[in-house]
């Protein structure tokens, strides 16, 4: 199980990444996925988030730098389909 949570770990950390890097190169992306942060996840990659699934996008300034802390390790079984399915409320 360990190897399943960490390879969905890094798959989340690839989709984050992939994010927060074309929203640096593009603005109307950036202001679309701070509006809509699921509709660009199912656009980006494939992906429906579930109903009851919040995903909130915070956008830091020169003066507020958000930290986002991963859940902890105790993961139950709805939480560890979420994240097989590319979904991590962990970034």
């Amino acid at each position: 199980m360990g190897e399943f949570v960490e390879t969905a770990q890094q798959r989340a950390e690839e989709m984050r990444q992939h994010l927060t890097d074309k929203a640096c190169e593009d603005t109307g992306f950036r202001q679309r996925l701070l509006a809509d942060p699921k509709g660009v996840i199912a656009e980006e990659f494939g992906v429906e988030v579930p109903e009851g699934f919040e995903i909130v996008v915070h956008e830091s300034s020169m003066t507020t730098l958000h930290l986002a802390l991963p859940a902890g390790p105790d993961l139950d079984e709805e939480q560890l389909e979420t994240i097989a399915a590319g979904l991590c409320c962990c970034t």
